[in-house]
């Protein structure tokens, strides 16, 4: 495995050629847990590029608490952030370590991204958010928010597998099984995984309170199949 920075982010891959994932990091940035799991992919197979949203700024938002942060993600513009996943997928499509079909994954903020792409940018064949928001509060600016991920899924162009946890205080079930339903009526189509006893950011072992180790022991493996089934054309 290779690993070094880039002007993007952080790549992650194996020596080969290999299938391409784009990562798109929470609201906090790129910080270790996500080059860990960029590292944990590639072990996998896949050439992984963590997205630093940031580096225009110095690599952090000026954010240092949950308050500020939700404040932080509505006033975002996404079409700057498509654009820089819209990069990614460009920089792993042409480069010598990945091959031409290219993912898209992404966590908290970067889940709400990812689905996103999936609906806006070329060039991806797969997407699997994890517990990213789905539905835009009300009196936003609709120049940097356009459009939800729900109101976006008119546009899906690559199958998608989600995953979400029941107990999420900050993704309502209700706009969970929206998604369940607009997936079902898409035809790239895809499948949402809802973990009982799991709530926001589930996965993140790098901050015990909300880790949650059985739903994210199960969700990996889950992850993996499901990119290696859409990406590289084994059995999932």
């Amino acid at each position: 495995m290779q690993t070094q920075d880039v002007e993007l982010g952080y790549l992650a891959h194996p020596d080969e050629a290999a299938p391409g994932v784009v990562l798109v990091p929470d609201v906090w940035g790129l910080y270790d847990h996500y080059k860990d799991l960029a590292r944990r992919l590639a072990g996998e197979g896949f050439s992984v590029l963590a997205l630093d949203l940031y580096r225009r700024i110095g690599g952090k938002a000026p954010i240092s608490s949950p308050e500020e942060a939700m404040a932080w993600i509505a006033g975002l513009d996404d079409r700057e952030v498509l654009g820089d996943v819209q990069a990614g997928v460009d920089f792993l499509a042409a480069g010598p370590a990945a091959s031409r079909r290219v993912g898209v994954t992404g966590f908290c903020m970067g889940g709400q991204y990812a689905l996103l792409a999936a609906c806006g940018c070329t060039g991806l064949s797969a997407c699997a958010p994890f517990y990213g928001m789905l539905r835009y509060a009300e009196g936003l600016d609709a120049e940097r928010k356009p459009r939800s991920p729900l109101e976006a899924l008119g546009d899906l162009t690559c199958p998608v597998k989600g995953f979400y946890g029941a107990d999420d205080h900050l993704i309502p079930q209700a706009d969970v099984e929206a998604l369940r339903a607009g997936l079902t009526a898409s035809a790239p189509g895809g499948e949402v995984i809802v973990y009982p006893g799991a709530g926001h950011a589930f996965m993140n072992d790098s901050r015990p309170p909300l880790y949650r180790e059985e739903a994210a022991r199960d969700a990996w493996p889950r992850l993996v199949g499901f990119l290696r089934e859409r990406l590289a054309g084994q059995p999932g």
